[in-house]
């Protein structure tokens, strides 16, 4: 494992009772499988939350985020595995995005899985990122009241082409998943808005969380839909 280091990231989408009871289901026997795929440095199931990083559960949406040793792990993956291959049966929708990690600062259940990639293309503008946190307990009902403040300018930011509310347990390991159509409008997010420059300040006060990681990607292949349509079309133009 070494520069070659990808990391994908798949949403199911799940529209019907018997379908959502399987998503949930596999949260906790999609373990034994994913253990033992080859090349699979690192993976975590997620559920997710409603729409504006509502804490309630959105029963309709899972996501899988995997890193590989390399591309080509993950290609045989997607395209040989008997797991996926259930997933796909039993989900009504998927779309999975490939990504070269930029920088990643932080831990993820005590360690560092992303390691840089150095097969970056200049030309391409796209940028996503994961932030992800453990909630102090002690801290939650303080840190969920506040959530809706916080994240009121992300939903209206024009540099924002998707965004979802995941976690690995209910409220209180919690991520966000976003894509931005430029670094610009990620730094025009990050640093501009008060409600985000505030959240960041009250973190520092409170240290509300026990565990955190904030990691950037250059997301450079997508397959699949998400309501009806490719969100990242335009990745076809540009070559790793």
């Amino acid at each position: 494992m070494g520069a070659d280091q990808i990391t994908t990231l798949t949403f199911f989408k799940y529209s019907n009772v018997k379908q959502k009871l399987w998503a949930f289901w596999m949260m906790q026997f999609a373990h034994s499988p994913l253990s033992r795929t080859k090349g699979l440095h690192f993976y975590k199931l997620f559920g997710s939350g409603r729409v504006g990083f509502n804490p309630l559960p959105d029963w309709s949406v899972y996501g899988l985020l995997q890193v590989w040793d390399n591309e080509e792990k993950a290609n045989f993956f997607f395209a040989h595995s008997n797991l996926m291959e259930r997933y796909r049966k039993n989900s009504t929708e998927q779309w999975t995005l490939y990504m070269g990690n930029i920088s990643a600062k932080g831990k993820w259940a005590g360690s560092n899985p992303f390691i840089k990639s150095s097969a970056q293309n200049k030309n391409n503008p796209f940028i996503s990122v994961i932030t992800r946190a453990t909630i102090k307990l002690r801290w939650l009902i303080k840190f969920w009241k506040y959530v809706p403040t916080s994240r009121q300018p992300l939903a209206n930011n024009k540099g924002l082409i998707f965004t979802k509310g995941i976690g690995e347990a209910p409220f209180f390991q919690m991520a966000t998943f976003s894509i931005w159509q430029d670094k610009q409008s990620l730094m025009d997010f990050a640093y501009h808005s008060k409600a985000h420059r505030k959240a960041i300040e009250k973190t520092r006060q409170l240290d509300w969380y026990s565990e955190e990681m904030f990691c950037r990607f250059q997301p450079y292949k997508s397959f699949g839909t998400w309501n009806g349509t490719d969100p990242l079309p335009e990745l076809k133009t540009y070559l790793r």
